[in-house]
């Protein structure tokens, strides 16, 4: 498996780093060289918000912005988790729109790709500006899986699974990330470099990932192929979550702009079911700016907090959502059992995961990771 390796600093940087009374650091260098790095996420900034504030000026949106500042602020915490964490910020967003606002699953899962198509990708421009590194093996496939999964869980699948279904969905796979990092959040945050692996073992992985995650799961829900192509590198690959979680960001960026684009297709086409609510529009446009640099800031941040504080914080939520939910929507009797019991099948799932990722371990080296 391949990946882009962090060096941390440019050969200006290095040079200047090591420096002796001899030879003075050039500080001017540095920050030239500093300012290389991040000149096209600055340049993105710039057309993103000259382009959002057009749409407001020109549509005089003022009236909206006012009216939809509680997803606004929602989204400041979401975007951030998802900047720092392998949770799109949909994480966030789904549950405040359909579960504290009551809007439809269908609003929660194009708003979910709408916002992420400004907050993940702006996050994976800072990614690759500053350098973080990157399974590219893993995630081309996976954008590719992606490219022909989503838009065929679009047509087929999400139009045919029912609200409830789709907020018991998203509830479980996020319940059952929060309680498998519970467990393992000490082993999770120790681990160093990755396990490199075959081209076939990375295209089996990325294609398997992107195909059934971008059908089954992104498409239903607008989030959560980036939870599962960081739980397969952290718990089978036992990659840094330093890898993990930027590779993460970007394949969901690329997935919410597939799920965007088909879903304007679909909407385009004219049948009913494919309907995009011009709620969405409006939650966007308030959420977008927000979004912008949240993202980004929250990529920034996970390399200055502790790893742990960050995971455990997230995992509370995972599962605070998962009760909420079925508090929300009266989940009792079988159902509930038959949600709980799909929460401790998922880790089973995890565990059966780590389980052959500590196998790979002991068989073939571990490659060291971002320093």
């Amino acid at each position: 498996m391949r990946y882009q390796v962090e060096s941390g600093l440019s050969e200006i940087e290095t040079a200047g780093s090591s420096a002796s009374p001899d030879r003075p650091i050039d500080r001017r260098a540095v920050a030239r060289a500093r300012w290389l790095r991040l000149r096209w996420f600055v340049a993105w900034l710039t057309a993103f918000y000259a382009g959002w504030f057009a749409l407001v000026v020109f549509g005089n949106h003022w009236v909206t912005l006012a009216d939809h500042w509680g997803i606004a602020l929602a989204m400041a915490l979401g975007s951030y988790v998802a900047g720092s964490t392998p949770m799109g910020g949909g994480t966030i967003g789904f549950p405040i729109l359909v579960l504290l606002f009551d809007e439809p699953a269908t609003i929660g899962r194009h708003f979910s790709f709408a916002v992420q198509s400004v907050g993940m990708v702006s996050a994976s421009i800072f990614i690759f500006a500053v350098g973080r590194p990157i399974a590219w093996r893993v995630l081309a496939w996976a954008m590719l899986g992606s490219t022909i999964g989503t838009p065929l869980g679009l047509i087929f699948i999400a139009p045919r699974v029912d609200d409830l279904t789709v907020k018991l969905t998203f509830a479980v796979l996020w319940a059952s990330f929060g309680l498998m990092h519970l467990i393992k959040v000490r082993e999770i945050v120790a681990l160093y470099g990755y396990i490199p692996g075959t081209a076939r073992f990375d295209r089996t992985l990325g294609l398997a990932l992107g195909t059934g995650g971008g059908m089954l799961v992104a498409a239903i829900t607008g989030v959560g192929i980036d939870l599962l192509v960081y739980i397969l590198l952290v718990l089978l690959v036992r990659a840094d979550i330093r890898i993990a979680i930027p590779t993460s960001i970007v394949l969901m960026a690329y997935t919410s702009l597939v799920g965007l684009g088909a879903s304007a297709i679909l909407a385009a086409a004219g049948p009913e079911p494919y309907a995009i609510d011009p709620a969405v529009y409006r939650n966007w446009l308030a959420a977008a700016p927000v979004v912008a640099i949240g993202a980004p800031l929250g990529a920034f941040m996970v390399y200055l907090i502790p790893r742990a504080t960050t995971l455990i914080f997230v995992s509370v939520l995972c599962i605070g959502q998962f009760v909420w939910t079925c508090f929300n929507e009266n989940v009792t009797g079988g159902t509930l059992f038959f949600a709980i019991a799909s929460v401790l099948l998922v880790n089973l799932v995890f565990a059966a995961l780590d389980r052959a990722g500590r196998m790979r371990s002991r068989s073939l080296p571990v490659r060291p990771g971002p320093a």
